[in-house]
């Protein structure tokens, strides 16, 4: 399988400033970690992207929008005007140098990963999945949608039948929106319950969505369990010739800004899961504000998705780039030893919680009642309809 690690300039520093949760280095620090353990050869060096443009932008974000985007940023500042319409320069979505270039490469990424997917390759873009952002309005540290260009890019190519995964902690509410009267698309999402924007419930359902609103301190064996049965199900029946996963690093134990407290190699599992779902598949970073779990998680995710072999002890150099890193959001007590010496976290077995089992139940229902069966192995049955070949 031929991957390709997609990257730009802007992504190797932090952007946001401050005590902001987006200001510590992750993609940077992804990079170091890879070029220290040897998986940047001739063959799979990381690929520069360019930013899209503002037409290619403006295809799904609104001019006005936009353009109080670029305006925040050439005043240093959003007017009240601003901030209150549409977000901007709030302390969520602060405007800072180099605001609208970060998010336009973001977008020129995505794109560019579709087009190298739907060529048959696996395409990983860190910098991407920014999946709160809103046709009209920053959300969530988000303030253009690149999941949405990823899947608008393999639709234009021919791809029918997207599926759009999220195992990031927070909802995918901006990919979901975007797309919740597309046929063509459908958007699963996995998130802590209750956590920030307190949307994707269990009864926020329907055709072409499907969200699972999972309970804090979930561990290993309770995410095998949903993947299993819940979410494989249920991507399955969709047949989709296409694929784009959101993978987030907040849902691993140790995060910040959630109570998930999954392990680094069950997340690994699941993209590669999902990704072999389909012949087209474009991996997007999203959230995770621990830089230590974030740059393991997703320098791990590379040496999975590329065909690396990932050491049980770091060596010297690698140690080293885990050793520079810090965090006001993590306190040092709080920092395990193995975030420093691994890239695989130790495992996070435990119960099934009645949570998790009435979870799963309520989406066998839902898709028990429109014809899909539950085989023990997760496998469903896909209704006739629905059997495709791959384009």
């Amino acid at each position: 399988m031929t991957a390709h690690f997609i990257t730009a300039a802007c992504f190797r520093q932090t952007g946001y400033s401050g005590n902001h949760p987006l200001a510590i280095p992750r993609v940077g620090t992804v990079e170091r970690l890879c070029q220290a353990l040897g998986w940047f050869g001739p063959g799979d060096a990381p690929l520069e992207c360019l930013p899209a443009s503002r037409a290619e932008i403006e295809r799904f974000h609104m001019p006005e929008y936009l353009d109080a985007i670029q305006r925040s940023e050439a005043a240093r500042g959003a007017s009240a005007e601003d901030r209150a319409r549409y977000q901007i320069g709030t302390l969520e979505n602060p405007v800072f140098e180099g605001l609208w270039h970060r998010a336009a490469v973001s977008v020129g990424g995505a794109m560019l990963a579709a087009r190298l997917a739907h060529q048959g390759a696996v395409a990983f873009h860190p910098g991407g999945g920014t999946q709160h952002g809103l046709r009209a309005r920053a959300s969530g540290f988000c303030f253009l949608n690149d999941p949405v260009f990823a899947i608008l890019t393999l639709l234009d190519l021919g791809r029918r039948r997207v599926l759009y995964v999220d195992f990031d902690a927070h909802h995918g509410d901006g990919v979901e929106a975007a797309f919740l009267h597309d046929p063509r698309v459908m958007t699963l999402s996995l998130h802590e319950v209750g956590r920030w924007p307190f949307t994707g419930g269990a009864e926020d359902q329907g055709p072409r969505r499907c969200n699972l609103p999972l309970p804090p301190c979930l561990n290993d064996s309770e995410f095998d369990r949903i993947l299993v049965q819940a979410v494989l199900p249920v991507a399955r029946d969709f047949a989709p010739d296409a694929v784009v996963v959101t993978v987030g690093a907040d849902a691993l134990q140790g995060d910040p800004l959630s109570s998930l407290a999954i392990t680094n190699s069950r997340l690994w599992a699941a993209v590669e899961t999902v990704c072999a779902l389909a012949p087209a598949r474009v991996v997007l970073g999203g959230g995770g504000y621990n830089p230590w779990t974030l740059g393991r998680a997703w320098a791990g995710l590379w040496a999975r998705l590329s065909g690396q072999e990932i050491p049980a002890q770091l060596p010297k150099a690698a140690r080293a780039v885990l050793a520079s890193l810090d965090c006001d959001l993590v306190e040092e007590e709080d920092r395990a030893p193995a975030w420093f010496a691994t890239l695989a976290d130790p495992p996070n077995p435990g119960p099934i919680r009645p949570e998790t089992e009435a979870l799963i139940a309520a989406t066998r229902k839902r898709l028990a009642a429109q014809d899909v069966a539950f085989p023990q192995n997760g496998r469903a049955r896909q209704r006739p309809e629905q059997k495709r070949t791959h384009a």
